[in-house]
């Protein structure tokens, strides 16, 4: 049976910590962003984890073995 093959573009878009948990950049960061607020747009600097079964799917997706 061939080898899963790591999906190249989750691996551009997502990280996996050292505790196994998927971290992901925050969406709305590439124009438009004079309307935002200051404190709004210091917020979407920050990464967030994605959880659940996303996170699973994922994990999957990215696993080359």
């Amino acid at each position: 049976m061939p080898k899963m093959k790591t999906n190249k573009s989750l691996t551009k878009r997502f990280k996996v910590t050292g505790t196994g948990k998927v971290v992901r950049h925050k969406c709305g960061k590439s124009h438009r962003m004079v309307s935002f607020t200051g404190k709004r747009v210091r917020q979407l600097r920050r990464t967030t984890t994605v959880g659940g079964l996303r996170a699973k799917k994922i994990l999957r997706a990215m696993q080359a073995d």
